[in-house]
C-alpha cells in the first residue's frame, strides 16, 4: 500500500511540475501588442493605436441601441461602460498584450490586441 502512494505522490508532483512550467512559458512569451481592433458581428469595423489615448463608443444593434465604451489608456484597452445585461465586459481586465480579448456576447463584440507583423 505505501509503494502505491509513494508513486501516486511522485505522478501528483511530476504534474504540478509540468503545469509550473507550462504556466511560466506562458507568461514568458506575452508581448505588448501594438493596436486594438474591434470585430462586431465577426467583421473588423476600426482599430486603434495602443499607445494613443484614446475613447470610442461602440453602437450596434438595429437601432443603434447597443453601446459600449471602449477606453485605452497608458498603453491597455478596456470596456469603460455597456448597456448590455450582464456587464462581463465591463468587469473583465484591462488588456495590453497581443492576442488578449474583451468579448461582450449580448453586443457581439470583440475587442482584441493585435501586433503589427513586420514582412522580411
Amino acid at each position: 500500500m505505501k509503494r502505491k502512494f509513494k508513486n501516486d505522490l511522485r505522478l501528483i508532483g511530476g504534474i504540478l511540475l509540468v503545469a509550473i512550467i507550462c504556466f511560466i512559458l506562458f507568461f514568458a512569451t506575452l508581448e505588448p501588442g501594438d493596436f486594438v481592433q474591434i470585430s462586431v458581428n465577426g467583421k473588423a469595423i476600426k482599430s486603434f493605436d495602443l499607445n494613443k489615448n484614446t475613447e470610442f463608443e461602440i453602437v450596434t444593434g438595429e437601432n443603434d441601441e447597443q453601446i459600449n465604451l471602449l477606453v485605452i489608456e497608458n498603453g491597455y484597452a478596456f470596456i469603460k461602460s455597456a448597456n448590455c445585461p450582464d456587464k462581463i465586459c465591463e468587469h473583465h481586465i484591462k488588456i495590453k498584450n497581443s492576442g488578449e480579448t474583451i468579448v461582450c456576447l449580448p453586443h457581439k463584440v470583440v475587442i482584441s490586441i493585435e501586433s503589427v507583423q513586420y514582412e522580411n
